[in-house]
């Protein structure tokens, strides 16, 4: 590969340079990524590979020495059908995994961030149990099947009336328990297809977690996973034989009842101890010595052992008296578990407020330096979101249409099915989030517009200062798509807004503790009569009706993102930002493609500049694992290593969203290492990308001073506003896609080339 190579004007080439281009978000092919219609694969597999232009196909005026490679990773993150059940079915736990990965940068491990993280995760797991349990055990199990309406002309319900309460009982606690399987299942396939890459040298004893970036086994946290899922496992169980003993002591008290309940107790106390600890030994220093998986198998095992006793228990065919009302202890089990939740969330806010003043990055932090409560109050939200969904649907299926209310009660002979009161309170508080939340984003946009299209004229009067009459719609167009691209930075209020009222909602939510409802709050407060007692249940009525429309609205525009691009797009950004990070919170998460792809790339770098250099080239969100893989890239590899990045979020989203991980430092250490061999493109009418060090502009002085002032690059787009002589429409307007057509493309590359290899230098003028 170092054979001498024809430079274009003569002379040889003695060094070789490859541009590996990592794309984004979007899941482009090989083709388009290269430009070239005929490619084949020199390294990788079909989950993820590296793609080269066919030889002998196709024509390039580059010089010899300087080739085209592609890297396509879209496959990792799953296929549009994966995505979109994923991205409703796995919301909460993928939201719940994000929220260390956005702690403000202190310099230190993060504090109590980390375990009141976990903590919480916990509790979303607790809550997808105790949803299914509510489905199963307590609306068909103990409040539907005693009851012939109910069970009327339902002959898939009506073999289980005849069956004793205990059997019956034990055998649906098997759906709960599927439920879990299900989980386990989904993350040991994901780790089997994307997770389970090999680590280098060094880097198998290692985790990764929560420190650093640029640690040696931050990639490779598969340890961390297996010893998470086990205590969520035994956290499952735990929740389910509690429930179920309880019911029995209820019916049946005996001691061997209170010594099955007490240990599924102390299993319980035995997870949340484990989810305190540190999931790594503190041998080789904080955060870097192998996992500790001490205790994790004898939980494990503990957890199926008990849940087995516990079944066995429950299905002894004792008949007690008709079962009335709910199940036992599982109202209770649901305002206690979110009485917990706002107790975790309140730590967290007043954690995270503490550690943002200790920030170094203050100015780069998005959302008031909150992210971490905000994604938090958003994996609480989502999770009873759909929890209050999924059995208020099921109760009124149950319930032959009717949804059971206090303030509606049911026909004479109809089964009363009671839903706890907390999930009322969830469908009420969610219902004023979505509209508060969506008053507050309409405000924001409508109150910004002006603002934002002062700015846009700004920058189409310096770009196209004087169009002719009929190119005037045109740049009126540039106009409004730069305004709309402006609109990312004004939402900030709206997440504030959305963490306040989570706050308020899990605490009303834990009034549940107390026996109080939304009704009785009205009655007891505001000391209303009958009809807005009514009014009121009606409220919490439209309130499930509106969480229901906002899971199949998330599931519709899954569907859409087959035919839309831009939906595509949004859906892409989304999956792709929560299903970036280790799982090192949730176990249950989204897998993690970036510990395939960082550790592969890193391996192709290297051995690609065994042989020449390498423009290391990411269009946005690929923008992020190139300077990932170049912070896992041997000393001795970076000096013949560039980065381009076009597209990029690392600043707008990344630096701003996870500044302890992708910060301004980070960013700046990213740029030392290359050398400053650093070039970074970016548009004004681009919406996800932007500049990372210093907005200027063309001829403008950059604000920031030294190497990092001459990063970022502006491309202006369009390239014009009129119809040139040779075409019949005008230039397109780019935004976010593509960048590797633009001539300042072209030329950053041969600029970063030439800074490689003394060889490689910028061709002469009009070639």
């Amino acid at each position: 590969m170092n054979r001498d190579r024809q430079r274009p004007g003569g002379g040889t080439l003695t060094h070789e340079v490859v541009e590996l281009r990592v794309h984004g978000v979007s899941g482009t092919s090989a083709e388009a990524l290269l430009d070239h219609p005929v490619v084949i694969r020199v390294a990788g597999d079909d989950n993820a590979g590296f793609y080269r232009p066919r030889p002998g196909f196709g024509i390039s005026d580059r010089p010899g020495g300087l080739k085209v490679e592609a890297y396509r990773w879209g496959a990792l993150t799953a296929g549009a059908t994966v995505r979109t059940l994923s991205l409703l079915f796995l919301l909460p736990f993928m939201l719940a995994n994000l929220t260390v990965w956005t702690r403000p940068a202190t310099g230190g491990s993060g504090g109590l961030i980390g375990p009141l993280s976990r903590l919480l995760a916990a509790t979303v797991t607790a809550a997808y149990v105790l949803s299914v349990v509510g489905v199963s055990i307590d609306l068909v199990g103990w409040q539907c099947t005693p009851y012939h309406p109910c069970v009327r002309h339902r002959g898939y319900l009506g073999w289980l009336a005849d069956m004793p309460l205990g059997p019956r009982l034990a055998i649906l606690a098997l759906v709960p328990i599927g439920a879990l399987r299900l989980l386990w299942w989904l993350g040991e396939r994901s780790a089997r297809a994307f997770e389970a890459f090999p680590a280098a040298r060094g880097q198998d004893r290692t985790s990764g977690g929560e420190d650093r970036i640029d640690r040696p086994g931050f990639w490779n946290d598969a340890l961390v996973v297996q010893r998470l899922r086990a205590i969520h496992l035994a956290i499952g169980l735990g929740t389910l034989t509690t429930l179920l003993l309880g019911a029995q002591i209820h019916l049946r008290p005996t001691v061997v009842g209170y010594v099955f309940l007490a240990l599924a107790w102390l299993l319980l106390t035995a997870s949340v101890v484990l989810l305190c600890l540190p999931a790594r030994a503190s041998s080789e220093g904080p955060g870097r010595g192998p996992v500790d998986l001490r205790g994790v198998r004898p939980l494990r095992l503990a957890a199926i052992g008990l849940t087995l006793l516990a079944l066995g228990y429950t299905a002894i065919p004792l008949e007690p008296e008709p079962p009335q009302g709910q199940l036992p202890g599982y109202e209770g089990a649901v305002a206690g578990l979110v009485a917990a939740q706002a107790a975790l969330l309140v730590a967290l806010v007043v954690t995270t407020v503490h550690q943002r003043r200790r920030s170094h990055e203050r100015h780069s932090s998005l959302l008031s330096g909150l992210a971490t409560p905000v994604l938090a109050a958003a994996s609480i939200a989502a999770a009873y979101g759909f929890s209050a969904a999924l059995v208020y649907r099921v109760a009124d299926f149950l319930d032959r249409g009717e949804i059971p209310n206090p303030a509606r009660p049911n026909e004479p002979g109809a089964p009363p099915l009671e839903p706890p009161v907390s999930y009322r309170w969830a469908a009420l508080a969610g219902l004023a989030a979505v509209m508060v939340v969506a008053a507050v984003a309409i405000w924001r946009i409508l109150a910004s517009r002006r603002r934002r299209r002062r700015l846009a004229e700004r920058i189409v009067r310096r770009d196209f200062p004087d169009p002719p009459p009929e190119a005037v719609p045109r740049r009126s167009t540039v106009r409004e798509v730069v305004a709309r691209a402006a609109v990312v930075e004004q939402l900030r209020p709206v997440f504030v807004v959305f963490l306040v009222l989570s706050l308020i909602g899990v605490a009303t939510v834990a009034l549940d503790l107390v026996g109080i409802g939304p009704s009785d709050l009205s009655r007891r407060l505001a000391r209303t009569d009958g009809t807005a007692t009514t009014n009121l249940a009606y409220a919490t009525d439209i309130g499930i009706y509106v969480i229901g429309l906002v899971a199949a609205g998330i599931l519709v525009i899954g569907l859409l993102s087959y035919r839309s691009e831009g939906t595509r797009r949004t859906v892409a950004v989304i999956w792709d930002l929560g299903t970036f990070w280790p799982r090192t919170v949730h176990p249950f998460a989204p897998p993690c493609y970036a510990e395939r792809a960082v550790p592969e790339l890193a391996k192709r770098v290297t051995a690609l500049a065994d042989q020449g250099g390498v423009i290391l080239s990411g269009h946005s969100h690929g923008s992020v694992l190139a300077a990932a893989t170049l912070l896992q890239l041997p000393p001795e590899v970076v000096p013949r290593v560039a980065l381009l990045t076009h597209g990029s979020p690392l600043h707008r989203l990344y630096a701003r969203l996870c500044p302890a991980f992708l910060g301004d430092r980070v960013l700046c250490e990213v740029g030392d290492r290359v050398g400053w061999r650093w070039v970074n493109l970016w548009r004004d009418t681009d919406p996800i990308g932007g500049p990372v060090f210093s907005a200027h502009r063309p001829g403008q002085q950059p604000e920031v001073t030294g190497p990092a002032g001459s990063v970022d690059r502006r491309l202006r787009d369009p390239q014009a506003v009129t119809v040139s002589t040779d075409d019949t429409v005008p230039p397109p307007i780019n935004q976010h896609w593509p960048y590797h057509t633009d001539p300042g493309y072209e030329a950053a590359v041969r600029e970063l080339a030439g800074r490689l290899s003394p060889d490689l230098r910028r061709p002469e003028p009009g070639r």
